[in-house]
């Protein structure tokens, strides 16, 4: 029994080696990776059609509200011209929608569409979107539709890439007893949320796009709101991961000569344990609240902030504790030099 417990003794010292500065570095290149990529679950082209929609709504927005004002306006009133949103304007003013802001996504042109606001009401557009915009080329839908494909081309080898390099990592921690440590548990756990990030991408890619004659944009289906759902935990998992990495890098360097065994079921109910009950709390709230589309916009705030919220408090921690830990090290370096500078005045 005694030869059992010096041998896992053992174990973690060799899996301790040099302690904080491995760690630190795999933390920050995670924070790198996590910090290009958005919680967001929607789609990019979905993307387009929801901003379109939103700037509608807005439009219409502005028009209720000058309807509920019964003091009486001259001029042009606000209007939607299926393209853009003409706000209200004197008679005799001239107007101007500017092409980048209608069609960012397609157009680079500066150029702008104008209409005047005569006695009569608006004039007609001058000149039309088709030629100041650049959009009359018969090719343009097929180039959107092409950089569509090669952008998803890119981010599923992307992932495919990720997905493979996580897997070998996890199967060589688990595979080999010198590896196996509360640290390198730690890692696996954190590998096993990206490749579940990673799955979560391909399986929500699979649900959306499996029918190529459905408008992908409004479907509304129980399948596509788990993969969202699926999505987001993922997501969660991630951040919540990173945090425990940071807490066990405090602990490892803060208490020395403290197992770390006893602390990591707290790690386990910190990395799975709080994701799972976010999730559920915002599935329940899109449920009942907000239960439209896919679950993948985030126009509702309120909602959206159940998710954005403990990542950014996660960040947050994670940036004291990073601190923290900066301190620690400076403060075992500088005892160190003292303790080296004693021990060379005795010799002297």
């Amino acid at each position: 029994m005694s030869d059992m417990k010096r041998t896992d003794k053992n174990r973690e010292m060799c899996c301790k080696g040099l302690p904080g500065r491995q760690d630190k570095f795999i933390l920050l290149i995670f924070y790198l990776h996590l910090y290009k990529n958005i919680a967001e679950g929607i789609h990019p082209d979905c993307a387009i059609v929801s901003q379109h929609l939103r700037a509608r709504e807005v439009c219409s927005q502005t028009q209720r509200n000058e309807a509920q004002n019964h003091t009486e306006q001259s001029g042009c009133k606000t209007e939607w011209d299926g393209i853009g949103c003409w706000l209200r304007a004197e008679v005799g003013h001239v107007v101007n929608i500017s092409c980048s802001e209608v069609f960012q996504h397609f157009s680079s042109n500066q150029g702008h569409v104008y209409r005047n606001c005569t006695e009569d009401g608006w004039s007609e557009m001058y000149p039309n979107f088709e030629e100041t915009c650049a959009l009359s080329d018969d090719s343009e839908p097929e180039t959107e539709t092409s950089y569509l494909s090669t952008f998803r081309q890119v981010y599923t080898v992307g992932y495919a890439t990720s997905l493979i390099s996580l897997i070998t990592a996890i199967v060589v921690f688990t595979a080999f007893r010198k590896f196996r440590c509360t640290r390198n548990y730690i890692h696996v756990n954190l590998f096993s949320s990206f490749v579940l990030r990673a799955s979560a991408v391909f399986i929500k890619d699979t649900v959306l796009f499996a029918d190529e004659t459905l408008d992908h944009c409004s479907v509304s289906t129980a399948a596509c709101k788990s993969a969202v759902a699926f999505f987001q935990f993922s997501i969660l998992a991630n951040y919540f991961w990173l945090l425990v990495e940071g807490m066990y890098l405090q602990t490892l360097l803060a208490l020395t000569f403290v197992s770390q065994r006893k602390y990591f079921w707290w790690y386990i109910l910190i990395g799975w344990g709080l994701p799972s009950t976010v999730l559920i709390l915002w599935v329940l709230t899109r449920y009942f609240y907000d239960n439209s589309g896919c679950w993948d916009d985030t126009e509702n705030v309120a909602i959206w902030w159940i998710i954005k919220g403990p990542i950014t408090a996660s960040l947050l921690v994670n940036i004291v504790i990073f601190i923290n830990v900066i301190r620690i090290l400076v403060q075992k370096l500088k005892s160190s030099a003292m303790a080296g500078n004693n021990d060379t005045g005795h010799f002297m």
